[in-house]
């Protein structure tokens, strides 16, 4: 397969037998069909990062006129090693916007955001954390909030923007225990800001997962992943700032860091989540806000969850 977009944006062009796509991610591939044409044959899907305890999804690339159920002479291929975690990260690094196709990023950030992705329990409940933080959605939506100045709905404490430097990422943690909170990440409109997704051990001894990234609202640069724990000093001058991917979603793997940039220039409230469902479900999220001022109030059909109730009441009784 020579793989030429990813996330709507043309790449430069790469072949690759074997191509990871992680949860909420979206490529496009060209395959010469310059096989012998009498027969069919076998694509698999498999899956990686996690044991898999289901068989291989099979596809069948079917040369016509054979019939599409005409199955192939060999047997499927087995696909990668769901442990290979190097030849993942060899494809992320392989990613590489197409020249002239994207825009550079800029050169310098004006802030960054560190959050450290691990698994931690509340009330004797697994819940995955930031920074020590499982973040939760309120009840009233929080353009609402933020409009009607709603401070009581949700948690005014900005979320923690670091972790403690001494904290060892290859281990299971001695403090297993998160805080709960509603907070969100204010960013200063039109700024450029910095995500650096450092990964860790889960709460099970030699066992770090991968977590597939999703911002809404904007699409970021790319511009770089490594091994083992961000290292401010030295990584940054690593980053690719010269042709990096623009994406919407982009994987975090296991026991490695991953750093993005994007403009905070799209007015509103925007989750930035984990898209393994589960795990943005237990905690694994932020939110950024950013010119929710230059938003329209939101019209009277928005209202009835939380705490918006009341301001259809007082529409009514008006």
């Amino acid at each position: 397969m020579t793989v030429v977009e990813a996330d709507g944006t043309y790449v430069e062009p790469f072949v690759t037998q074997n191509l990871y796509i992680y949860s909420g991610e979206t490529f496009s591939v060209l395959v010469n069909a310059t096989q012998d044409p009498t027969r069919n044959y076998w694509a698999t899907i498999n899956v990686v990062s996690r044991k898999p305890a289901t068989p291989d999804g099979l596809a069948i690339f079917n040369y016509y006129p054979n019939h599409f159920h005409k199955l192939p002479p060999t047997v499927p291929p087995p696909g990668p090693l769901w442990n290979d975690t190097d030849s993942r990260i060899n494809q992320s690094l392989a990613i590489k916007a197409l020249q002239g196709h994207v825009e550079s990023p800029p050169k310098t950030s004006d802030r960054v955001i560190v959050l450290l992705n691990t698994q931690n329990t509340i009330d004797g409940k697994y819940r995955w954390s930031l920074n020590n933080v499982s973040h939760s959605l309120p009840t009233t939506p929080y353009l609402i909030a933020l409009k009607e100045n709603m401070s009581d709905v949700f948690d005014q404490t900005p979320p923690p923007e670091n972790y403690n430097p001494d904290y060892d990422i290859f281990n299971v943690a001695n403090n297993t225990n998160a805080t709960s909170s509603t907070s969100i990440y204010r960013l200063i409109f039109n700024s450029t800001v910095d995500i650096i997704l450092q990964n860790a051990n889960t709460m099970t001894k030699n066992n770090s997962e991968t977590h597939p990234w999703h911002l809404h609202g904007h699409d970021f640069w790319v511009l770089g992943y490594g091994t083992g724990k961000f290292n401010n000093e030295t990584d940054v001058g690593k980053y690719n700032l010269d042709n990096p991917i623009m994406k919407n979603t982009v994987p975090l793997h296991p026991y490695g860091w991953t750093a993005l940039r994007f403009r905070a220039d799209n007015p509103g409230i925007w989750l930035f989540h984990c898209h393994i469902e589960s795990h943005f479900f237990m905690g694994m999220l932020a939110l950024f806000e950013s010119g929710s001022v230059m938003v329209s109030d939101p019209p009277q059909a928005n209202m009835g969850c939380g705490e918006s109730k009341r301001l259809i009441n007082n529409t009514i009784l008006a």
